[in-house]
């Protein structure tokens, strides 16, 4: 069952659909990744609406999907343009599922934020992508925006 929760979820972000992706959380999902650190419930679920609805060129793939009992993992790719720069990502995730009651009620995500810093950014994302003040920054632009994108639609 969760493997084929798992295989849902990355199905329907392939196809940007953002309201699949958020059936297979659990109401009081945790989410967190390296930048949008510590979100809960329907912002986590607000957070893949946002990036599917922004994601006009998003192509994403995944594989390696395994199940433990409770526990799941993936690694899954994303290919973009970056809105801000312009610039083409090729970001690598891994991820990693809690479940219950056959949703899923923790996800982290991990991938190398320098890396990632690098290709969206440009130049100054290469030089500083490692430093806590970029680092920092991006995470607080990504807050910034989702809560902008939550308020737009009246949530």
């Amino acid at each position: 069952m969760s493997t084929a929760l798992i295989t849902s979820f990355y199905e329907a972000f392939s196809r940007r659909d953002a309201e699949a992706m958020a059936a297979c959380y659990a109401d009081d999902v945790r989410f967190s990744d390296p930048v949008f650190t510590d979100l809960r419930g329907e912002r986590a679920k607000d957070m893949w609406r946002m990036l599917c609805e922004r994601g006009k060129d998003l192509e994403i793939t995944f594989h390696d999907v395994k199940v433990d009992g409770a526990r799941g993992s993936a690694r899954w790719e994303a290919r973009y343009t970056f809105g801000a720069t312009g610039n083409r990502v090729h970001n690598v995730v891994d991820a990693s599922f809690v479940f219950a009651d056959g949703k899923v009620v923790e996800h982290v995500d991990s991938f190398d934020l320098r890396r990632w810093c690098g290709m969206a950014l440009g130049i100054t994302g290469k030089l500083l992508g490692w430093t806590p003040l970029l680092q920092g920054a991006v995470r607080r632009k990504g807050a910034a925006g989702l809560d902008a994108w939550i308020a737009k639609r009246g949530r």
